[in-house]
């Protein structure tokens, strides 16, 4: 039985990767600049986690739902549910 697999347009992470290194900011460094152990940000890679997805998204000069897109549509209408509860 196949499943039904949400479509996505969040960035795979090794495009992320690519694109810090074209920087000349590799994931590992910028997490030591920001003052996390090497591999902390990676988390941001295959999780949420908003404020790492900031930092890579600042290195990059774009925003993290445009990165991480599922990741931000999920959010909105989790509040947009919110704000019509109350």
């Amino acid at each position: 039985m196949v499943g039904v697999r949400k479509m996505s347009n969040d960035w795979h992470r090794a495009d992320v990767i690519a694109a810090l290194k074209k920087t000349g900011t590799p994931l590992a460094k910028l997490s030591r600049r920001s003052g996390y152990s090497t591999g902390t940000l990676a988390n941001a890679l295959v999780r949420p986690w908003p404020k790492g997805e900031r930092i890579i998204a600042d290195a990059l000069n774009m925003k993290p739902e445009e990165i991480w897109p599922s990741r931000y549509q999920q959010l909105n209408a989790w509040v947009y549910l919110v704000y019509l509860v109350h």
